[in-house]
């Protein structure tokens, strides 16, 4: 049996993922669907349930620590221990920091209780059933999480946050048998960037980013939970081990690449 719990299943790459899960597992799976919007987590759920996978929909806000121990509670309560934790659960960004107020600035904060903090609360919180199985954690990053992104200092902060948390606590995990995989996708088809803040701290209803080469949605979870099973360290994905590598020789070349995937029009004149 597969007892997994997945944050920010309401859409996107991790309602992709359960489905893909539920698909392959079967009735071999237990698993917990964590989003704010209990509705679409409803959806989420038949479709898994289809494919005869026992699931727990639990609607959660990871930017409030109490709701994801509860999370993690009732995830153990119905299926008595966790395998694998994936924390998927973000929200991007696109503002250049000089468009951004003073009195708007919160929202960084607020984007890094989501990306970084809700990650690190669901993880604590799992920490002893994941070594008592000796599972696997994964860590949904970005390949704003390695290079940083004009317009997306926010994003890339709380990515690059997220990067540092759980290389760290991988090599703590190791002992245990507890592995940690980080995720970097690139410009994927989804609504995250649509729903994502501006300089407000709004939605921002568009895109920053050129979409014309996002990767789907399907061959992105498909990547991912194949690291998963595999217990790979990292899944790097698009041009992202190349950004790395150039980072380290020509990081002149990187950042004009990174102002190359902007949008004309909020790109910093």
């Amino acid at each position: 049996m597969h007892r997994i719990v997945i944050t920010g299943t309401s859409d996107g790459i991790g309602a992709e993922m359960a489905r893909q899960l539920a698909q392959t597992y079967q009735s071999q799976l237990q698993l917990t669907l964590a989003a704010r919007n209990a509705d679409n987590l409803q959806a989420v759920a038949r479709q898994c349930e289809a494919h005869g996978t026992q699931v727990l929909v639990q609607p959660t806000d990871v930017s409030a620590e109490a709701q994801c121990r509860t999370l993690i509670a009732e995830a153990v309560h119905r299926f008595g221990g966790i395998d694998v934790l994936i924390n998927n659960a973000g929200i991007s960004a696109h503002a250049l920091l000089e468009e951004v107020s003073a009195q708007d600035l919160n929202w960084y904060e607020q984007l890094m209780r989501i990306n970084l903090w809700g990650s690190v609360w669901c993880t604590h919180a799992a920490l002893p059933h994941l070594k008592a199985s000796k599972g696997a954690i994964v860590a949904v990053s970005s390949l704003a999480g390695l290079i940083g992104v004009p317009g997306r200092t926010a994003y890339s902060a709380s990515k690059f946050a997220m990067t540092g948390f759980f290389e760290a606590l991988r090599a703590e995990l190791k002992p245990a048998g507890v592995s940690v995989m980080l995720a970097y996708p690139g410009v994927v088809a989804t609504q995250i960037r649509n729903r994502g803040y501006n300089a407000k701290g709004v939605a921002a209803g568009v895109s920053g980013l050129k979409e014309d080469k996002a990767m789907s949605v399907e061959e992105c979870a498909r990547l991912i939970i194949r690291g998963m099973n595999q217990r790979q360290r990292e899944v790097v994905m698009d041009k992202g081990k190349l950004g790395r590598l150039l980072k380290l020789v020509a990081p002149g070349v990187v950042e004009n690449m990174a102002l190359a995937a902007l949008k004309d029009d909020v790109k910093p004149h």
